[in-house]
């Protein structure tokens, strides 16, 4: 672990963002053009204090996990985040673990939409980054393991589909089930998308007849309705967009103006965070 280096690297790459590069307002009595630390590190997930020590040559070595969600609060590049793992005395991501990394072109766009549910999922359906809204729509549980795939938890975990209607689920698995045939076609059968298959394969009896039909398919309806502990069905129209390699995907949910869909999303914000455990 080279403390300098990587207490310098940190220090640059903070003071050449700007707020508005991560979704926040510059603010009148701002002294710098850079961010300050306390924001990088509330970007992180992290306490200001750990992330002052790291600039300060103080700090532990930082995990994987911490430098992961340093290079997302950063904006790193693929290359800069390679380069804060090896300063950091860490083995740079491997391409299969690479995916973790958000796209920083998908974060400038998710930075800019506050008014409307928004999030990023990889190819195997982990959720990398949402904003407030997206929180407050879908829970702000925290996972780990294989339960940090959406596909994973749809079939192990019968709460998970409580977000849809009854008579929509039917088609949400065989679409999940598309997208990871999808996944493993391009990871591989030694991926942790082969893992997710063979987990799964094990564990559910709908998922195994499922992955017989070996329907294939990057899709995402234009149009669902999902379900909310205390504002109900929601219809929202559902827009994709995804990164050249096509392993991530910024998802954003409106509704249009003046709806009843509208306004509930609007609610989203007052409300605030619900988690779903606590709301049945």
């Amino acid at each position: 672990m080279d403390r300098a280096e990587l207490a310098a690297f940190l220090r640059r790459r903070r003071e050449e963002l700007r707020p508005e590069d991560v979704g926040l307002l510059p603010g009148a009595r701002r002294r710098t053009a850079g961010l300050r630390r306390e924001e990088v590190a509330s970007l992180a997930a992290m306490s200001t204090d750990y992330y002052t020590r790291l600039e300060q040559q103080r700090g532990p070595q930082p995990s994987e996990q911490m430098l992961a969600a340093l290079a997302r609060a950063l904006r790193l590049s693929n290359d800069e985040r390679d380069y804060l793992f090896v300063v950091a005395g860490r083995t740079a991501p491997s391409p299969v673990a690479t995916a973790a990394h958000v796209a920083p072109a998908l974060l400038r766009v998710l930075d800019r939409l506050s008014d409307t549910p928004a999030l990023i999922i990889s190819n195997l359906g982990e959720v990398l980054v949402r904003n407030r809204l997206a929180e407050a729509l879908y829970g702000d549980a925290e996972h780990t393991g294989l339960a940090r795939s959406e596909i994973y938890r749809w079939f192990t975990e019968p709460r998970e589909r409580l977000i849809y209607p009854e008579h929509d689920r039917d088609r949400q698995s065989r679409a999940l089930v598309a997208n990871l045939r999808a996944a493993h076609g391009s990871m591989g059968p030694q991926s942790r998308a082969g893992e997710l298959v063979r987990a799964l394969t094990r564990e559910s009896a709908e998922f195994a007849r499922l992955w017989e039909r070996h329907e294939v398919a990057r899709r995402f309806e234009d149009h669902k309705v999902l379900v909310h502990p205390q504002l109900g069905e929601i219809e929202v129209d559902c827009q994709a967009l995804f990164t050249e390699d096509q392993s991530q995907t910024l998802l954003v949910l409106t509704a249009p103006p003046r709806t009843e869909a509208f306004e509930k999303l609007q609610l989203l914000g007052v409300l605030g965070n619900e988690r779903f455990e606590d709301a049945r």
